[in-house]
């Protein structure tokens, strides 16, 4: 039921997109343009002797046609590959999260092991608990900035809000105390982007992002930990309407919480890798409306997580491999703005979530 509303969702969500494009194609205008804004006319213009077109004396020449290098990234989930100064503001909706503090990636370790007997308890655990969520439903909106040096090295920032909502509870521990909706400011990113090959058909970007402890780790709104994302992204074109786009990238936890009946930590590294050919599907001199298919994965390496059965049978070992699928579209308009819409859900026995829906808006200065 969820995902057949989130897919209706969807496809409203994309209607005015692509209702915007085709009215967009029906009234473009000339690419070239003087400098009030409007096509030059012949009294701006006269011959020159070797009978090319040149501007009369006192009359200021027409800008000329700055022809795009490259198309913009399409993607939603996979990071983008662009050195360039933006903003962007996102919005998630993840339904049926039913292991949250796996490997400490969400959010930390379950508070409920304060409440646990030996050799389970203790008592530092930082998350959220008196009992185990079987289901939790969250949403989190990203305000992201990224300012260019130049066309080779950026810096950004990201600074989240999260809200939670638990949709049910197993025992763990006692006394059983099941814990209320929360809300706040999240896990604070930055990192810098830096350019290893630009042409026009393709680039190569290295990223380091850094994670640090700002969110509630008792409110499940942080991780509670440090952590490194070193990433390579990519981008290549697929004739003049397509390209494709992907990501490699770990995550290094620094901290974290204690394993269960272990000296390892209970948080765990991560590779992460993506895919995602697009195609301009709506082309005009000012705006592209552009499908987009992205296969994204996660192979958890080592780590802990709080996975209990209704019989309180629990697993605590995070190793798994996640793939998740992700359809939507970018409209962009006059390469400077864009939104995207998209939905994502699991393919994998182990996942981060059922469903999630994603709205972006993206703007480039």
């Amino acid at each position: 039921m969820k995902r057949t509303l989130a897919c209706a969702g969807l496809i409203i969500l994309l209607l005015p997109g692509l209702s915007l494009a085709q009215n967009a194609s029906l009234s473009a205008r000339p690419a070239t343009t003087g400098n009030d804004g409007l096509p030059p006319t012949a009294a701006s213009l006269s011959d020159s002797s070797d009978g090319a077109l040149e501007p009369q004396a006192g009359v200021p020449p027409a800008r000329p046609v700055i022809a795009r290098r490259r198309r913009p990234t399409m993607v939603g989930y996979i990071e983008d590959s662009t050195v360039t100064s933006q903003l962007r503001l996102r919005f998630d909706a993840g339904f049926g999260n039913s292991v949250p503090d796996r490997a400490e990636f969400f959010y930390a370790k379950c508070g409920c092991y304060i409440f646990d007997l030996p050799p389970t308890y203790d008592p530092d655990a930082p998350g959220p608990g008196g009992g185990v969520p079987t289901e939790l439903n969250f949403q989190q909106v990203y305000i992201q900035g990224e300012y260019a040096a130049n066309d080779r090295v950026s810096v950004f920032a990201e600074l989240p809000f999260r809200f939670v909502q638990p949709q049910g509870f197993l025992p763990f521990g006692v006394p059983y105390d099941p814990w209320p909706n929360f809300s706040g400011v999240g896990d604070i990113r930055a990192g810098a982007k830096f350019s290893l090959l630009s042409t026009e058909t393709s680039q190569l970007t290295a990223q380091m992002r850094a994670g640090f402890p700002s969110g509630n780790p008792a409110k499940g709104l942080g991780s509670d930990l440090f952590s490194l994302e070193p990433a390579l992204l990519f981008r290549g074109s697929l004739g003049s309407r397509g390209s494709v786009e992907a990501q490699f990238g770990t995550w290094l936890p620094f901290g974290g919480s204690a394993g269960v009946e272990s000296t390892d930590k209970f948080s765990g590294d991560i590779i992460s890798y993506g895919i995602g050919p697009s195609f301009d599907l709506i082309t005009t001199s000012h705006v592209n409306f552009a499908p987009v298919v992205e296969l994204v994965g996660w192979r958890i390496i080592n780590g802990f997580e709080t996975n209990c059965a209704p019989d309180l049978k629990c697993t605590f070992d995070a190793a798994s491999n996640i793939v998740n699928l992700k359809v939507g579209a970018r409209t962009t308009i006059n390469a400077a703005s864009s939104f995207y819409v998209g939905y994502g859900f699991g393919l994998t026995d182990a996942k981060w979530y059922d469903d999630i829906l994603r709205v972006e808006y993206r703007f480039g200065f």
